[in-house]
């Protein structure tokens, strides 16, 4: 009796597992924005079913400039936003996951002008900041109920003396492990690499070997690293290409350049978003001006990238994209059409082809998936 109860209970399991399969699972979509003229953007929460791809609102933040790029605590408690302005800050909030509200802490910094880009690390001691328009980066300290301490490390990027670029900060990313913070550098055509240490007073260094070159006039902008930790991927702006690099204890090694361009492609050109596949297997990029395209590359077992085809249908201005965790789904964030597309993935092929679902939002720039539980 006590076999066929155990088995009752397996089937009634099993199929309840099944069940939730088939409905898919509800996440947190969280967007972050450009304020319109009327100032009634700013953060938005929606839900986002992985097995339908259909979306509902939850919840609005106003009253901050530009909070354009958003970054999760790892424990989903916190959210940190920059305000993309001169003088530029960080603000800090609490995040209900369930309710999809989030509750104002505080704004501190954020070291420079022009924030663009924010990172927490998993043991939510330290959030960075990259300021874009005065070529810096910041390291700010996170109080035990996720506010932030205004007093902060800033580092200020600079070139060489018979250089007549300025440096650009456009991302603070960390490595896997957490022991080290990437910074992409659009104006230097470099990505610094500080070691983190958030028991010091100065939580970033230099590392040994401070920072990989790209091609001149490539521009630097977002990174993304493989899901097994071993190959990471940058984005040039302006050269509409991805590097590949191996990774291991701080070091980038260039492995290979890979354009994002069609033969017979003309025109004006401006690479944004890169991401990888939950499975790891391929690895997308976004590129805006006359190209407007999300461009799909497999990846190999060496980290070795190929060309497996681009989607054009609909995008506009594609600044930020995301890719549900469950890997059904591919969001595009059209910037210039106030909206975000929903397309449905291939996982055997990587191609993108359009749901028909979409979200209306004004001038989506982030967007990031949070876990409801």
């Amino acid at each position: 009796m006590r076999t066929i109860a155990l088995f009752a209970v397996f089937i009634s399991i099993t199929l309840w597992a099944n069940a939730q399969s088939k409905k898919g699972q509800d996440y947190n979509l969280v967007v972050g924005t450009y304020t319109n003229k009327e100032k009634t953007n700013g953060i938005h929460v929606y839900s986002f079913n992985t097995k339908t791809g259909q979306s509902s609102f939850r919840s609005k933040t106003l009253g901050i400039r530009n909070p354009s790029y958003l970054a999760v605590s790892k424990d989903r408690k916190n959210l940190y936003s920059v305000s993309e302005v001169d003088n530029g800050t960080i603000q800090a909030f609490s995040f209900n996951t369930q309710t999809g509200k989030l509750g104002f802490l505080n704004s501190v910094s954020s070291g420079g002008d022009g924030p663009c880009y924010a990172s927490v690390n998993n043991s939510k001691e330290l959030v960075f900041a990259a300021n874009y328009d005065s070529g810096s980066i910041a390291s700010i300290r996170v109080e035990k109920d996720g506010s932030l301490n205004p007093e902060i490390q800033k580092i200020q990027h600079e070139v060489n003396s018979d250089s007549k670029a300025k440096p650009h900060a456009h991302a603070v990313v960390l490595t896997p492990e957490g022991r080290y913070l990437l910074a992409a550098d659009l104006g230097i055509d470099q990505v610094k690499t500080y070691v983190v240490n958030p028991a010091s007073s100065k939580a970033l260094v230099p590392a040994k070997l401070p920072y990989a070159s790209v091609s001149k006039g490539g521009g630097p902008r977002h990174l993304t690293f493989h899901p097994n930790g071993k190959y990471a991927y940058l984005i040039l702006e302006m050269g509409a290409s991805i590097v590949g690099f191996d990774y291991k204890d701080g070091k980038l090694e260039t492995k290979q350049t890979i354009t994002m361009l069609s033969p017979e492609f003309k025109g004006t050109v401006e690479a944004a978003d890169i991401h990888i596949s939950p499975d790891g297997k391929f690895l997308y990029g976004s590129n805006r001006a006359d190209a407007n395209e999300i461009v799909i590359y497999s990846i190999a077992k060496n980290g070795i990238l190929k060309y497996a085809g681009r989607q054009t249908t609909d995008i506009h201005t594609p600044r930020n994209f995301a890719i549900d965790p469950s890997g059904n789904f591919l969001l595009v964030g059209n910037s210039a059409t106030n909206e975000i597309l929903v397309f449905k993935r291939d996982k055997k092929s990587g191609r993108i082809t359009p749901s028909g679902e979409k979200i209306l939002v004004d001038k989506p720039v982030c967007l990031k998936f949070v876990s409801m539980n």
